[in-house]
């Protein structure tokens, strides 16, 4: 079966509109609508004695969704923007689209629960306050607060159900604080530009594309208003078709060219008020596409705060850890003894078994973990340390290390050491060389190479 599928969708689309036209504005009103085109019907001998209203019918759309329709299949000609103003609508539509993806992103960073995030954004919707919600830490800090109760908060697995409680608290009302500051000083401005600035946008864009469309229907009225007359003018006089400009009050006893002429000077006219309205359009929008910047510039600082705020909470937490493992750690020996760090001869696993990878980054500028030090190592005499003649590694610095006493080693990031192991000593330190340089070095600052 062979078809035309462009002229088939253009067929289908005006006969629409034609519908809706006429449930719209009926032959009966008998006054033309703005931007829909009427014919008089003529007799085969020539035209219509009467040229009465009751001789018209619309046989149009209008002109912008024809404009529309005819620019998407290639049918007519579009007015083209500068290259800058391209460049401009491409720069909005790439912001708006991440900062959805980021914000939507940051929202399952901070509230990972689905369910909680729906209830979240129907609250929001309402205009009514979120009720508070218990953070997970602070719920698993209740349930072992209940344990410790229930089992016997004097045994020694009470006292660490405990303890680890008052940890896992902590860092709930950390977590909690950390959402409550990234929702108002990064979620709530990214917000703000999707539902306000955006949207005003997207709305002088779209009269933009309206103004666009209505100037290049005046355009291509004046392209063939100016195309009839040179016709009428060639031919002699003729009764003009008006189904190809805009319907206009004509005695039809008037001769063709003077007719055609009058036409041309109306749609001259309409063409300047109508480059007119689109220039006006094109400047407002250019400005607030220009404003894009400053939105960079905003977004830029909620960034900076984000991360401040992020920092601030893993600080806490590693605060609130370091001094949970303190605490455990200065009762282990009296619950087990002989297998903690402190005893004579420590389990360290094997450095040849170790992983450039299993170092964990640890962040710099916390407390030192000189302090997880046993103190008989504080006494060590690093001159009087030799290298074992087999066992020495390469390692790469991973963080600046600042010496906390005479025996540590301070470190450069990205610097290249020579490590070993003694025997007694803690896991969590080795013994760096650098030149004629010698310290204890902490492994989490490190990566061993093979």
């Amino acid at each position: 079966m062979d078809f035309n599928m462009k002229k088939l969708a253009s067929d289908a689309g005006i006969f629409f509109t034609r519908a809706v036209q006429k449930a719209l504005c009926p032959v009966e009103d008998l006054c033309p609508r703005e931007g829909l085109l009427l014919r008089v019907p003529s007799p085969a001998g020539g035209p219509s004695p009467s040229g009465d209203a009751s001789s018209l019918e619309f046989i149009g759309q209008p002109l912008s969704i024809q404009k529309f329709t005819e620019e998407k299949f290639g049918q007519a000609e579009k007015t083209e923007l500068d290259a800058q103003f391209e460049n401009l609508l491409a720069r909005a539509d790439s912001t708006k689209n991440w900062t959805e993806k980021i914000l939507r992103q940051t929202e399952v960073l901070l509230q990972p629960n689905p369910s909680a995030r729906v209830e979240e954004f129907l609250y929001e919707k309402l205009d009514r306050k979120v009720p508070s919600r218990v953070t997970n830490g602070e719920l698993l800090a209740q349930y072992m607060a209940e344990a410790a109760s229930e089992l016997g908060p004097t045994t020694p697995y009470g006292k660490t159900l405990i303890k680890v409680a008052e940890a896992e608290k902590r860092l709930g009302a950390a977590e909690r604080d950390f959402i409550h500051t990234a929702s108002i000083n990064f979620l709530t401005p990214l917000r703000t530009f999707l539902e306000g600035d955006w949207k005003t946008i997207s709305k002088e864009r779209r009269l933009l594309h309206n103004r666009r469309l209505d100037l290049d229907a005046c355009k291509a009225r004046l392209k063939k208003a100016k195309a009839a007359e040179a016709k009428a003018t060639c031919e002699g006089d003729a009764v003009p078709d008006f189904q190809q400009t805009r319907p206009r009050n004509y005695i039809l006893s008037a001769s063709a060219s003077a007719l055609w002429n009058d036409e041309v000077d109306k749609a001259e006219q309409e063409l300047r008020v109508a480059q007119t309205e689109f220039d006006r359009q094109a400047e407002v929008t250019r400005l607030l596409l220009e404003g894009i910047s400053s939105t960079h510039v905003n977004h830029l600082r909620c960034l900076h705060e984000f991360v401040e705020s992020q920092t601030t909470y893993y600080a806490q937490c590693y605060r609130h850890m370091l001094d949970l493992q303190k605490q455990l750690g200065s009762s282990q020996g009296a619950i087990f003894p002989g297998t903690f760090v402190g005893t004579t001869e420590p389990a360290s696993p094997p450095l040849s078994s170790t992983s450039p990878t299993t170092a964990a980054a640890t962040m710099p500028g916390g407390p030192s973990v000189a302090g997880l030090a046993p103190p008989g190592e504080a006494a060590l005499r690093l001159e009087e340390v030799a290298p074992p003649a087999s066992g020495t590694r390469k390692a790469r610095v991973l963080y600046d290390y600042e010496a906390a006493d005479s025996s540590e080693l301070a470190l450069l990031a990205d610097e290249l050491i020579t490590v070993y192991s003694l025997p007694g000593m803690d896991p969590d330190w080795l013994i760096g060389e650098r030149g004629n340089k010698k310290g204890k070095v902490p492994v989490t600052y490190l990566e061993l190479l093979s």
